[in-house]
């Protein structure tokens, strides 16, 4: 594979140095509660109202799994290609921080739910939708764990002398997906979290909310020399919450690598924060050994038991995933790969599409109206495809009018932004605003001749030989009609009455 180009290294420096990524990514499951507790997950309530003895860790408690989060996990593990245990257990990771009111966050160690399964994924400079390299990334592990509290160090009257935490979120699930290191470039790290995040959404695994903190992603980033089989020592960059601070922090650290090293120095292991303002990343803490905590088995929680036909139960109610949607589309429907991309961005997009086609509109059409008309005017209006006032099967009658000539293109698109303005049917937009296509061949043929003799110095450039004055003559019919005259008559009747 060809050396890519990372921004701020040099190419010469490229062809000596390897950059090794790995990422690990927390994602905040979609269920109603927490994970060892009936508190509510709900996003933007007033501080410390979702919070019960169990959550804030109180003595005397004991906590209680949330089925409906192992269930979610599971999926995760299956969409993933990964091996789901037949047993796994809990661990307490012990360290002290205001944010974990039990002094330890309970997490998976040395059992965890699943372990080794893989992401393809696909990347033309960074947009996983865009044909070109396709490459198989390797995952470690995947295992359950409960969230921490939310610290917030600004906004308030006293914060610079005060912190303060918000027990909401603690509690809260999530799981926590450890690939290999086998990324080599900021391009496909991007590219490898947003496949993710899709896979994710696709499955309603989580809703890979970055804004609301339930995406989270750290990177752990060396470099070596080509063709060393060694890793070099690697530094991890933390709570990068999107996927442009993703790029930019391992830009930034590949960069600040292969400068160290080229002038004789020694990578510390250390962990860093990306400083958004300054744009560099900046030391958090400094990493002696591999691990900064301590394990032990949770006593209050039994083994995780995941029986086959369980696991065969969920895995019977899986969605088609991204990949696969992909694939059918160009198969089944003869879109480009492109196409394929856009339409299967979203799950529900790809539904949109889908329903379309089942209503009667021609597939490639379908395809191309969705993508020109639809999304652009949906995203001037800041919705979502739910949100779109133009049913599935609405746009399929619009499009069969388009088809079958009762409409020009060009009037349908008119239409088109009418329906979308107030939610109207085709048919009663084209009524009242008579936008039908013109097809009489005795009317198109008197403005035809209109045109032709209202231009008699362009009728002789054209008889002369200059043919691209024809499209003028097509141009000046189509707008005496409003757009409304059969395109394919005006260039037949113009041809024949030119001569």
């Amino acid at each position: 594979m060809a050396t890519q180009q990372i921004r701020g290294v040099a190419p010469d420096l490229l062809e000596r140095y390897e950059p090794v990524i790995g990422l690990e990514v927390h994602a905040q499951l979609k269920t109603a509660s927490k994970i060892f507790c009936a508190c509510s997950t709900r996003f933007g309530d007033p501080p410390n109202t979702n919070v019960c003895p169990v959550c804030l860790g109180l003595p005397g408690t004991l906590p209680v799994l949330n089925r409906r989060a192992l269930e979610l996990a599971i999926r995760a593990s299956l969409a993933l290609h990964c091996n789901v245990q037949e047993s796994s257990r809990f661990a307490r990771k012990n360290y002290f921080y205001p944010d974990l009111p039990k002094g330890y966050q309970i997490s998976m160690y040395e059992l965890p739910l699943a372990t080794g399964g893989w992401l393809e994924i696909e990347f033309n400079g960074a947009r996983p939708d865009k044909t070109g390299t396709s490459k198989r990334i390797g995952i470690t592990r995947l295992h359950l764990e409960e969230d921490a509290a939310k610290a917030m160090h600004e906004g308030f009257p006293d914060s610079d002398r005060n912190s303060y935490i918000d027990y909401n979120r603690c509690g809260v699930p999530l799981i926590e997906i450890v690939s290999e290191p086998d990324l080599r470039s900021p391009a496909e790290a991007y590219a490898y979290l947003t496949t993710l995040k899709q896979v994710l959404e696709y499955t309603e695994v989580s809703d890979c909310n970055m804004e609301e903190g339930s995406l989270r992603c750290d990177a752990n980033v060396s470099v070596r020399r080509r063709g060393a089989e060694k890793f070099g020592t690697k530094t991890e960059v933390k709570n990068l919450n999107s996927f442009r601070y993703l790029q930019h922090a391992l830009e930034y650290e590949i960069e600040r690598h292969i400068g160290v090293l080229e002038s004789g120095g020694q990578i510390e292991q250390e962990t860093r924060l990306w400083n958004l303002g300054a744009g560099r990343t900046e030391p958090m803490r400094s990493k002696e050994y591999a691990h900064d905590y301590r394990y032990f088995p949770e006593p209050d929680l039994l083994p995780v038991r995941v029986s086959a036909a369980w696991k065969a139960e969920i895995e019977r109610a899986m969605p088609e995933l991204p990949g696969a949607k992909r694939a059918r589309f160009i198969h089944d429907y003869g879109i480009t790969p492109y196409d394929a991309g856009v339409l299967a961005d979203t799950r529900a997009l790809a539904d949109y599409f889908e329903a379309v086609v089942r209503a009667g509109a021609p597939a490639k059409t379908a395809a191309n109206w969705i993508q020109t008309e639809l999304l652009r005017r949906l995203k001037d209006a800041g919705k979502e495809i739910s949100e779109s006032p133009v049913a599935p099967a609405a746009l399929a009658d619009l499009l069969k009018l388009v088809e079958s000539g009762q409409i020009t293109a060009a009037s349908g698109k008119k239409v088109f932004a009418k329906m979308f303005e107030t939610g109207q049917p085709a048919q009663a937009i084209i009524a009242a605003e008579g936008v039908s296509q013109i097809s009489d061949a005795g009317e198109i043929e008197r403005l035809c001749r209109e045109v032709i003799a209202a231009n008699p110095d362009n009728v002789a450039k054209y008889r002369a030989g200059n043919e691209g004055v024809f499209k003028f003559f097509v141009g000046q019919v189509i707008r005496a009609t409003r757009g409304q005259a059969n395109p394919q008559l005006v260039n037949d009747t113009l041809k024949r009455l030119l001569g």
